[in-house]
């Protein structure tokens, strides 16, 4: 059975178990909950290895061939283009199809919600080098930084460092293996995220004041992921079958969806990037790992929607055109610095620019609380579909690519 059909059919059997349990049932929300991090923990239990040692190996192999900083390049500039495009995008159809008002909730108080950017930079270089290693599998860019610098030193003196080179090389093989294995089994894993997805979906329907929101982005993001982002594959690279590459997409984009964990996502990208693409090692370690750490786009896209909603609902005055350029530009920055919220990008993402944008709009993020993980279900599902695209584009603009038959996709 191919991987994304295990993920799908699981996803609707949470989906069906998920609506048949009573909403006010405290037991069964507890147990879900705890399910819900067990599998979490579980997707991404072999993420660290896999990243350190592939990447390693990348870094070593594209600086072999003088490639190194022509991909990153490429990388970057397609992450700049695609974040731009879709938030602006975004904030375009919500000024065409504007959702209807959301009443003011009451809230307590202002969570403690920050990007603290000057302490994610001073974790890059922590005072024990192996220390990043030992972190808890959030905050990846660390682990990034120290397999950057390992596969630079590779290249010191290949008589010292060829034995470490096979080992390492073997270390990313068997690792990617056992990520393998926790991707085949995720389709029981699924049950667990998408019931007690479906139960907190549930409850927003019957609240219905969410209602208009929720269709915009859910039509939208449908429309974006599966349609204009294969289409403008096409027109980037027309020798791509866009739609062989959609296909290829499917179970990273029900993984994303259903858990919101781009972390929890990214070993099933790996391995549908690689076996459905045939995009080799040294370029698909390498992309994948910077569209997942900088390109949050869709996650940023998601947020200056909502905001815009918020600021509409607070205010009778409208929005100005300088207001929806301001947005814009810091959901594109904001875009750039969410490596440290792998599962909550799109709530966070907006409770900065709640913050930031002040004028009695600083807790305006709160009303919006019950919906955060649809917000953050929908932001990192086009995360995902972004860089599968995107890795897929940059791996054949470099000789990176060896074409797949659809027959072979896992």
């Amino acid at each position: 059975m191919k991987v994304w059909i295990k993920l799908l059919a699981g996803s609707v059997l949470g989906i069906i178990v998920g609506f048949l349990l009573p909403l006010d049932n405290q037991t069964a929300l507890a147990a879900l909950a705890w399910l819900e991090k067990l599998a979490l923990g579980m997707g991404r239990y072999a993420l660290v290895p896999i990243l350190v040692f592939s990447l390693t190996i990348a870094v070593y192999e594209l600086r072999q061939d003088g490639q190194f900083w022509p991909l990153i390049l490429k990388n970057f500039l397609i992450i700049i283009g695609a974040s731009l495009f879709v938030i602006s995008s975004g904030i375009l159809v919500t000024l065409f199809f504007p959702p209807a008002r959301i009443p003011i909730l009451i809230e307590e108080q202002l969570e403690a919600i920050s990007l603290n950017t000057a302490g994610n930079i001073i974790d890059l270089f922590p005072p024990n080098m192996l220390g990043v290693l030992a972190g808890d599998g959030i905050y990846l860019f660390p682990v990034c930084v120290f397999a950057f610098f390992l596969g630079m030193g590779l290249s010191y003196d290949r008589n010292y460092t060829k034995p470490v080179i096979s080992i390492l090389d073997s270390l990313s093989r068997i690792f990617y293996h056992v990520s393998s294995f926790f991707s085949e089994i995720l389709g029981f894993i699924m049950i667990a995220l998408s019931c007690y997805w479906a139960i907190r979906f549930h409850g927003v329907l019957r609240a219905d004041v969410f209602r208009d929101i929720v269709v915009l982005l859910g039509i939208f993001g449908v429309v974006l992921g599966f349609g204009i982002l294969p289409l403008f594959l096409y027109f980037v690279q027309p020798g791509i079958n866009p739609w062989n590459v959609l296909y290829g997409s499917l179970g990273p984009a029900v993984a994303a969806f259903f858990s919101g964990d781009i972390n929890f996502t990214f070993p099933v990208l790996l391995r549908h990037v690689k076996e459905n693409f045939g995009v080799r090692r040294r370029s698909n370690a390498v992309s994948l790992t910077l569209f997942t750490t900088f390109c949050r786009g869709g996650s940023a896209m998601v947020a200056a929607i909502a905001f815009i909603v918020i600021i509409k609902s607070y205010s009778s005055l409208g929005i100005s055109a300088f207001d929806v350029f301001s947005i814009g530009i810091r959901a594109f920055g904001i875009s750039f610095l969410l490596a440290r919220h792998p599962g909550d990008g799109a709530y966070t993402a907006l409770a900065v620019l709640c913050i930031g944008y002040g004028r009695g709009f600083e807790a305006g993020y709160l009303i919006l609380k019950p919906l955060a993980f649809y917000l953050i279900a929908v932001g990192t599902f086009l995360d995902v579909m972004i860089s599968s695209f995107a890795s897929c584009a940059v791996a054949r603009t470099s000789g990176f690519l060896e074409e797949k038959n659809v027959v072979h996709f896992i």
